[in-house]
């Protein structure tokens, strides 16, 4: 079983996430925080004892009174290390997962983030105009149509659009050029 700590500074980071990608609801935390593993058997009897929260397959639903927060699950594979992220459940989040996996060369960027190129341009058709970034966002830029992870925060920026955030290690991703191949979660 996997066990979840979750500090005030953890529901604020995600409150802000969830604010800027349109996302934002009132999570009432629950005294349910002990959840299987996604390999668990038993899926059905966690997520009817916890029903804040339920899992299928590599997609992780939190529920509140009126909104559903949908999250995909990826993973940046580095040499040494593997890092996780969640994605928004956007349509320019969903045409990013089409392409995976991918393999390329994060370059820094204006010492805030790494960026790569993507093989062709994410659907922005119902995408916000543009969007500030925190430090472990991960946007995508459409005028340039590259990823971006962001180390540092950044201001408003049109064009760029919110598709997730990395779940921890953000100190991977801010020194130098680096390959990496990102994959889904399965």
């Amino acid at each position: 079983m996997r066990t979840f700590s979750f500090s005030v500074r953890y529901w604020r980071s995600q409150a802000r996430h969830m604010q800027r990608s349109g996302l934002f609801s009132l999570l009432v935390a629950t005294p349910c925080f002990a959840l299987p593993n996604a390999n668990d058997a038993g899926l059905e009897s966690a997520n009817a004892a916890c029903p804040a929260y339920s899992i299928t397959s590599n997609v992780h639903v939190l529920k509140s009174n009126t909104t559903e927060v949908t999250g995909m699950k990826i993973r940046f594979v580095f040499d040494d290390t593997t890092v996780n992220a969640t994605l928004n459940d956007s349509d320019s989040a969903r045409d990013f997962i089409r392409q995976l996996p991918l393999t390329f060369k994060l370059e820094d960027y204006a010492r805030t983030e790494k960026i790569a190129y993507l093989p062709r341009k994410l659907d922005t058709e119902s995408a916000p105009a543009g969007s500030s970034a925190q430090a472990g966002d991960i946007a995508y830029y459409a005028p340039w149509g590259n990823l971006v992870i962001f180390y540092k925060d950044f201001g408003y920026a049109s064009g760029l659009i919110p598709l997730g955030q990395l779940d921890s290690q953000l100190s991977r991703f801010t020194h130098g050029s680096m390959t990496v191949t990102i994959e889904l979660v399965d």
